[in-house]
């Protein structure tokens, strides 16, 4: 007996101990209170400064707090919607009963004292109504702003919520969050009834004016093409300082140049487009993770544009090639017209328009023939073998000597290059500004055959002789002849019959 009044005195020390811990516990997990509600014209900024440290329990708290003054503004709202109803409807009987007091005056033959006073009676009534009326509608008008102010504060809230639990699957908010927006789209807004339209007018014409309507709209928009006007403008100053700061740097590929001006004026522009939507009050945290999230999908989509980009990016930096350079690329000859990001436009020699991909030409050989400022025109020409070598050679020093257009350093060459099989083959290589190439190269050419001829010089072409041969076709009866017998001779030794002979 003794023994179990000891072990219930423990068990109730024990119990005694720790229920203050449990109580403490208990009331720090269900018995949470909303702080940030207390004030409920707190400004927006510093509500989001004390949200940040909360935890998703704890904003969950305060979202209910400011959920339950989002109810009670919205239950003010519908108040004052129901009392301006029926203020217009008892404002529209006394205008119908006046009307029917002035048909009475007007049919009377003689004027009425009774009639005149009960009609200024009822238009009195009407004209009271109509004033409580513009009054309930301030009235209305300043409940819907304090509702507004209330889910601007709801939303900060949920913008934290959403910050520390995450996307859904989707891309969107999840369910926890969507319900508190569900019910904010339900209760926000203007609603017209077809009945009442002259209420509805006057509840859009408080909204226009309202701070937290139509004037705040007003300043949020202007404030979206300010925003985009000055990033406009501080994009295009932005190209042309990089455009500047390019050619102090050096000389730079006119592509690249143009890549990187035009980069950097379209980056501003993005960057304005995106901060100008948040000062339209749109979330841009849920449309980047919708574009992040779809940008995987659009890559491996578009592998092969990518490879153009990609592509694209190496020619603009390594420079094989520039604007109005004739090249030779993925088996085309022509002058560079323009290069993006993806595709090389090439216009041919016979004025064709050649869109190629960056990567076709990237992953192949490129030939970029206005590269250097000089080149060398390998010509060759032949004489024949009975020719004065001597003779051709200071032809061709003549000819390459007197054309203005030939350089002189470097010096050309002229010397007996092969014995062919038809020619004897003289090399002459003058060197010349690339945009001459083709001048010196028809020039010389016309002026060896003309000063050739001159000199009695030959320009040999490929000879052949071919022999032919005969036998005689005598001798080749006499011995068909000769064989016949031998046959014959043969079948008559063996008693076969004779075979006839067409030349018999």
């Amino acid at each position: 007996m003794l023994f179990s009044n000891r072990s219930l005195i423990l068990i109730l020390f024990t119990l005694c101990t720790l229920a203050p811990f449990y109580v403490r516990a208990e009331n720090s997990s269900t018995n949470l209170v909303p702080k940030t509600n207390s004030d409920p014209e707190i400004s927006i900024v510093e509500l989001d400064i004390m949200s940040a440290p909360l935890t998703v329990e704890e904003l969950k708290v305060e979202a209910n707090g400011w959920l339950e003054l989002v109810k009670a503004a919205a239950r003010k709202v519908a108040d004052a919607k129901v009392r301006i109803r029926r203020l217009q409807e008892k404002q529209t009987k006394t205008e119908s009963n006046t009307d029917k007091l002035q048909d009475q005056l007007e049919e009377s033959q003689v004027k009425s004292a009774h009639l005149d006073n009960k009609k200024k009676q009822s238009e009195a009534i009407a004209e009271n109504l109509d004033n409580k009326k513009d009054l309930a509608m301030d009235e209305l008008t300043n409940l819907r702003s304090k509702r507004k102010a209330l889910i601007d504060r709801l939303n900060i809230v949920l913008e934290r919520i959403t910050q520390k639990i995450g996307l859904a699957e989707n891309g969107k908010e999840k369910e926890e969050v969507l319900v508190y927006r569900r019910y904010i789209t339900a209760v926000g807004g203007i609603k017209i009834y077809a009945s009442d339209m002259e209420s509805g007018f006057e509840s859009i014409k408080g909204w226009i004016l309202s701070s937290h309507g139509g004037m705040r709209w007003t300043i949020n928009i202007a404030n979206f093409f300010f925003i985009m006007l000055f990033f406009w403008i501080l994009g295009r100053f932005l190209s042309r300082a990089t455009r500047k700061a390019l050619k102090f740097a050096g000389k730079q590929s006119k592509l690249l140049t143009d890549f990187l001006v035009g980069m950097s004026s379209r980056t501003m522009v993005i960057i304005g487009f995106i901060v100008a939507l948040s000062a339209l009050e749109v979330d841009i945290g849920p449309l980047l993770a919708v574009i992040g999230a779809a940008g995987f999908v659009v890559a491996f989509a578009l592998q092969n544009t990518l490879s153009n980009f990609a592509s694209g990016i190496m020619i603009m930096f390594y420079r094989p090639f520039d604007v109005d350079d004739v090249v030779e690329v993925a088996s085309i000859s022509g002058k560079v017209s323009s290069l993006n990001l993806v595709t090389t436009t090439i216009t041919t020699f016979d004025n064709k328009r050649m869109v190629v991909p960056n990567n076709d030409i990237w992953g192949n050989i490129i030939t970029n023939a206005t590269a250097s400022t000089e080149r060398r025109v390998d010509l060759l020409f032949g004489v024949g073998y009975e020719d004065d070598i001597d003779l051709a050679l200071q032809v061709l020093d003549e000819i390459v000597a007197t054309h203005p257009l030939v350089l002189t350093d470097p010096a050309p060459v002229i010397r007996l290059h092969e014995l062919a099989d038809s020619s004897v083959n003289i090399i002459c290589r003058p060197w010349v500004k690339t945009s001459d190439y083709w001048t010196v190269y028809w020039d010389i050419t016309r002026s060896v055959k003309e000063r050739f001829d001159e000199r009695g010089l030959s320009i040999p072409f490929p000879q052949r002789d071919i022999h032919i041969y005969q036998e005689q076709k005598s001798d080749i009866r006499s011995m068909t002849k000769e064989k016949h017998k031998e046959i014959t001779n043969g079948s008559n030794q063996m008693g076969l019959e004779q075979p006839t002979s067409n030349d018999d």
